[in-house]
């Protein structure tokens, strides 16, 4: 790995190679469009041929949610609008009458005004998710036609005062909703519109009796969107969901992964005693390429921080999971300087931006295939940054 990367810092060639490499091995027949993605992915060394997305691929992070409350429709088309490859448009989780509606937990309490709803303050309840207590609203314990009379806030105000302008602007998306505004994007823009939705909390679900991978399968195949061709990537942290979604639909699928002493919870709730540091061995990433296209880990595992907050030397995962036949996405990278490694946050303002650009830079020198970015345009800037100079 080390003399890859050394070679690709040397190399402006190497560098310009990556942005018009390949992808997630589906759907160069969507786009149409002819480009040099199989004979710059040589270079990379990284997954199969998505023509027409260049690498690193610049993902929306539920949408552009640096700049707007996140998984809300306004921020989902101000990604697109910066120019964002992909909207991640979607942490999938079910109504209590069946519907798939997009927020970033079943607990709406830290995003929606729902404790401002006299008429909901009975629903708010203590529930177990994923073996940990949490306390509020949950969307399970709701109709869709009662989550649409509340309005998506900001999560985090504490850090990003600024979107709490926006708070009450938008309502709750259905999953419905979002394929029928990524077609009409794409019709208005005349080149393919990507999302990439993440099924949370499958086994929780399941248990309630509301399995969301069939809900999601039927969706995709109603809008034509469930075949390798289709431009709809699906994610989950839970490696059996996404096993269970490749026998239903034939889209790109994704494994997310936490950090290296965590467990999936569907390992935890069916006995498998291996954790994510297991998942990410040689033998772990063959594993996930015999269901799966690629892997989504947070960015510690591709470098790790030490005690101080600093980069470290990155790891072995990028080169790994490429020989396996694996793409990354990593998540999250954001401008502010509580979400940035140590020697990358500038100024007194504890929530003012750092040098991202520096973060990205090191991020992108290790072959990922992708990043997840709460900031879109900050990370396309950084992009052109990378693969000309």
């Amino acid at each position: 790995m080390a003399t890859q990367e050394s070679n690709e810092r040397a190399s402006g060639t190497g560098r310009r190679a990556l942005l018009g490499a390949a992808v997630l091995g589906a759907g160069g027949a969507v786009l149409g469009l002819p480009g040099t993605a199989s004979a710059a992915g040589r270079g990379h060394g990284g997954g199969k041929g998505l023509k027409g997305l260049p690498v690193p691929t610049i993902i929306g992070h539920r949408g552009a949610s640096g700049y707007r409350p996140e998984h809300t429709l306004g921020s989902y088309q101000l990604a697109l609008d910066m120019g964002a490859d992909i909207v991640e448009a979607g942490d999938l989780v079910p109504t209590k009458d069946g519907h798939l509606v997009c927020r970033h937990e079943p607990e709406i309490g830290g995003t929606t005004d729902v404790a401002d709803h006299p008429e909901f303050a009975g629903r708010k309840r203590t529930k177990v998710l994923d073996g940990v207590p949490t306390t509020g609203w949950f969307t399970e314990d709701f109709t869709l036609a009662e989550l649409k009379t509340l309005r998506a806030t900001e999560r985090i105000p504490a850090n990003r005062p600024h979107n709490t302008l926006y708070d009450g602007r938008w309502e709750i998306p259905t999953f419905e909703e979002v394929l029928r505004w990524q077609d009409e994007q794409t019709r208005k823009r005349g080149k393919q519109v990507w999302i990439y939705p993440e099924l949370k909390h499958p086994t929780y679900f399941r248990g309630l009796g509301l399995p969301t991978e069939e809900r999601l399968a039927r969706l995709l195949r109603k809008h034509g969107k469930d075949g390798k061709h289709a431009p709809v990537v699906i994610q989950s942290f839970e490696p059996t969901s996404i096993r269970r979604m490749s026998a239903l639909v034939g889209n790109p699928l994704a494994v997310l992964l936490s950090g290296a002493t965590s467990r999936p919870w569907d390992f935890v709730a069916g006995g498998d005693p291996r954790t994510t540091a297991d998942l990410i061995t040689p033998a772990g990433l063959k594993e996930i390429a015999s269901y799966a296209q690629g892997i989504g880990p947070t960015l510690d595992l591709i470098i790790p921080r030490d005690a101080a907050g600093r980069l470290t030397a990155p790891t072995t995962l990028v080169r790994d999971a490429h020989r396996a036949g694996l793409i990354l996405h990593p998540y999250t990278l954001r401008n502010e300087n509580p979400f940035l490694p140590a020697e990358f946050r500038r100024g007194t303002d504890a929530d003012g931006y750092g040098d991202v650009f520096g973060a990205y830079r090191a991020y992108f020198a290790t072959g990922i295939d992708g990043i997840f970015t709460d900031q879109p345009d900050t990370g396309l800037l950084a992009r052109e940054d990378f693969v000309n100079n």
